[in-house]
C-alpha cells in the first residue's frame, strides 16, 4: 500500500489532468453521434472545464451538467463530482450535486412531452444514475478522510516523538541533580576535610619542608573544592534545580518559541522593557502551553501571539487566538492541568488568566498582569 501511494504521488498534476481530459473527450467522441452543435460545444466545455477541477471543484461540476442533460456521458461529471467530494466538507452540498447529476442524465433530450410510459422509465432511470453517483461521492469522501487521518497520524508521532525526548531530557537532568548531590554531600565534604586537616598541619609543622607540604595540600585542597562548587552548580542548572544560573525562559526566546512550534504562527506586538524575569517566564509559558493546545487540538489552525500593554501603563500582557481547525481532529485524552497551570502563575504576579472560544470558532488565551507586580 506505502509502495503504491508512493507511486502515484511521483506522477505530476498536470499529468493526470491530462490524462482525465483524454478520458473524458474519448467518453464524449462515442456519444457525438447525431449530436447539436451546442451538444458538442458543451461536451468541449465540459471537457476543458476539468483542467480547472483542483482549482474550482464546484463551478468546474457545474459546467458539466449541460453535456450531461444533451449526450449520454458520465466521465466528466464522475470525475468533477470525486475531485469535490475530495475536497468539500459539505456533505448537503454533495448530495445536492449527486441529485443534479442524476436529474441531467435521467432527463430526456430535446425536452418534449412524455408518455407515461417514458416518464416511468426516465424516474427508474433517475434513482440508478442517482445511486451510480453515490460511488465518485464516496471514494472522494474516502480518500478525504484517509489524508486526514494520515496527517494526524504524523502529528501524533511527532508529538510521541516529542514527549519522548522531554522524557529522555527530565531522565538525564534527574541524573545530574543526583550526581550533583552526591558530589555536593559526600564528595566536597572530603575535600573540605582535607583542606581542614592540611591547614591544621601546616600550623603545627616545626619542618619547614612539611610545612610546605602542608600548605601545598591545603591551598590544591582549597582549589579542589572551589571546582567542585562550580561544577555542582552547573549540574543543578542543567537538572532544573531553581538556582540563579538555572537557564529559565525569557522574551528574547519567544520568537524561537512561535517559529518551531510546528504550526503557522505569528509573534506580533511589544513589552515594557522593565518587565520582571518571573514575568517573562509566566508569558513565555502561556504562550507555550497555547500553542500546543492548538498543535493538538486545532490541526490545521493558525495562531497570532500578540504581546501588549495598557497605555497608561497598568498593565501588560499576551494574548494568543487561533483560527478554527482545517480539518478534524482526533480526540485525545486531556487533564486540563496546563491551563491550571498557567492561571496559578498567574495568580502569583496578582494577575488574571482567561481562555475560551471565540465567536469564529476559534480558541482565545489571555495573561493579563498588573505593571505592579510584573
Amino acid at each position: 500500500m506505502t509502495a503504491a501511494r508512493a507511486w502515484w504521488a511521483r506522477i505530476p498534476d498536470p499529468v493526470v489532468d491530462l490524462v482525465v481530459v483524454a478520458v473524458a473527450v474519448v467518453d464524449v467522441l462515442v456519444s457525438l453521434e447525431d449530436s447539436s452543435r451546442l451538444a458538442q460545444a458543451m461536451a468541449a466545455l465540459a471537457c476543458a472545464a476539468l483542467l480547472a477541477r483542483r482549482r474550482f471543484p464546484l463551478p468546474v461540476f457545474l459546467l458539466t451538467l449541460p453535456a450531461s442533460l444533451m449526450l449520454d456521458i458520465v466521465f466528466a461529471p464522475f470525475a468533477a463530482l470525486f475531485t469535490l467530494a475530495e475536497r468539500s466538507r459539505d456533505r448537503r452540498l454533495l448530495v445536492v450535486c449527486a441529485v443534479l447529476f442524476a436529474v441531467a442524465s435521467a432527463t430526456p433530450w430535446p425536452l418534449d412531452d412524455l408518455s407515461s410510459h417514458d416518464r416511468t422509465w426516465t424516474l427508474v432511470y433517475f434513482f440508478y444514475t442517482l445511486a451510480t453517483a453515490a460511488a465518485p461521492v464516496l471514494l472522494g469522501q474516502l480518500v478525504q478522510a484517509r489524508r486526514d487521518l494520515a496527517r494526524r497520524l504524523e502529528e501524533i508521532e511527532e508529538a510521541r516523538e516529542h514527549e519522548r525526548l522531554l522524557h529522555s531530557q527530565a531522565v538525564l537532568a534527574r541524573e545530574r541533580a543526583q550526581l550533583a548531590r552526591e558530589m555536593h554531600d559526600v564528595v566536597s565534604h572530603q575535600v573540605s576535610l582535607i583542606a581542614v586537616q592540611a591547614g591544621a598541619l601546616q600550623v603545627a609543622a616545626r619542618d619547614p619542608d612539611f610545612k610546605e607540604g602542608a600548605r601545598t595540600i591545603r591551598s590544591l585542597s582549597v582549589d579542589t573544592l572551589d571546582e567542585l562548587r562550580h561544577m555542582v552548580t552547573l549540574l543543578r542548572a542543567s537538572g532544573g534545580r531553581a538556582t540563579e544560573l538555572t537557564p529559565q525562559p525569557t522574551l528574547a526566546d519567544l520568537h524561537k518559541l512561535v517559529t518551531t512550534s510546528g504550526i503557522d504562527a505569528e509573534l506580533t506586538g511589544e513589552l515594557p522593557p522593565d518587565v520582571s524575569t518571573t514575568a517573562q517566564r509566566t508569558i513565555y509559558r502561556t504562550v507555550q502551553e497555547a500553542l500546543t493546545n492548538v498543535r493538538k487540538h486545532a490541526p490545521g489552525a493558525t495562531a497570532v501571539v500578540r504581546l501588549w500593554h495598557a497605555d497608561d501603563g497598568d498593565a501588560f500582557g499576551v494574548t494568543v487566538t487561533n483560527t478554527p481547525p482545517a480539518r478534524p481532529s482526533l480526540p485525545l485524552p486531556g487533564s486540563r492541568q496546563g491551563l491550571i497551570g498557567l492561571r496559578e502563575r498567574a495568580e502569583l504576579l496578582d494577575g488574571t488568566f482567561a481562555s475560551g472560544p471565540t465567536g469564529e470558532g476559534g480558541y482565545e488565551v489571555t495573561l493579563h498582569i498588573p505593571t505592579q507586580s510584573g
